[in-house]
């Protein structure tokens, strides 16, 4: 059997295929997601048409676009929560509009996903709230073992160990954040998704929060499809960014080609007011790491004497 499945393995590769997922091993291929004419509507109201979006292995890809346009949508449509009117959605190899349900399960255990504001369970405590998953796809697992694993994935969240019995309104916003993303981390996913991470963070719990998704993406290998607004956060930490507009994805790149871009919605949200903000902030933080050199010294002290003077 063994035999077979290798020589299946190398025929796909042959014919160019993507690699299909296997029941114990990581996803070598490179989309784990490939989205092709996803439509969806609300009645008569039509939220993506002929959208088409291929997520690279590896990468952290930021999703952003305006209000309406879909995002949290298309997320939803990718993890099957929502039956799109038509088009085609693969997930690691595996179709999820089509596929039958015995497949689908089988790729749903290797995905986490963080929603708004953590969606923890009220009633159950943060090491509760971890293990459900684990529950879900591994039950035969004996309790001690849940509880150990539960223990490390909020520490590994960045969250204390003490928290681990605490219940959601006893968290702040920032904790309730992490809290969910160790829930997300509870099956070793290869695939993270990511609604709005650090909306309602302040500025330091946002940047301490990006750092740690690129530390987990660097360190686990995880892919990471990431829907935020923060500018900062495109600037920080991803790879590339999907702008939806227009009812599809009208643009996939690194913020700065991103920007060279004409169209109207791109020009105003990145190099707007908040946008040259982002930039110029990210600028000076890449110069303050080169201070020991001339060049930035000079840089950073022509600035704080324009800001002395502008005073």
């Amino acid at each position: 059997m063994a035999e077979d499945a290798e020589e299946i393995e190398r025929a796909q590769e042959d014919e160019g295929d993507e690699p299909v997922l296997g029941r114990h091993e990581r996803y070598r291929g490179d989309y784990p997601i490939v989205v092709e004419g996803l439509v969806n509507k609300f009645g008569d109201q039509t939220i993506h048409e002929n959208l088409d979006l291929k997520v690279r292995r590896g990468e952290i890809l930021g999703v952003v676009g305006g209000s309406g346009t879909g995002k949290s949508v298309l997320m939803r449509s990718i993890i099957g929560l929502q039956i799109p009117s038509a088009g085609h959605i693969d997930v690691f190899g595996r179709s999820i509009t089509d596929g039958e349900p015995d497949e689908v399960l089988g790729v749903r255990n290797r995905w986490g996903i963080l929603f708004q504001g953590g969606a923890l369970f009220s009633t159950l405590t943060v090491g509760e709230n971890v293990e459900v998953p684990l529950k879900q796809f591994y039950s035969e697992i004996s309790p001690e073992l849940m509880h150990d694993i539960a223990r490390y994935k909020v520490r590994l969240s960045g969250l204390p160990e003490e928290a681990v019995s605490k219940f959601p309104s006893e968290l702040s916003g920032g904790m309730k954040k992490r809290a969910g993303l160790a829930r997300a981390l509870a099956l070793d996913p290869e695939l993270l998704f990511l609604d709005e991470p650090t909306a309602g963070l302040d500025p330091i719990g946002a940047a301490a929060f990006d750092q740690l998704t690129k530390e987990l993406k660097e360190t686990l290998g995880l892919t990471v499809f990431l829907i935020t607004h923060d500018l900062d956060t495109l600037h920080e930490i991803c790879d590339r960014v999907a702008v939806l507009a227009d009812k599809k994805v009208i643009a996939v790149d690194t913020v700065p080609n991103l920007m060279k871009l004409d169209h109207p919605w791109i020009q105003e949200y990145f190099n707007g007011p908040r946008g040259r903000a982002a930039l110029t902030a990210q600028a000076l933080d890449e110069l303050r790491k080169h201070m020991d050199k001339p060049v930035a010294a000079n840089a950073i002290k022509a600035l704080d004497n324009d800001k002395g003077e502008g005073a």
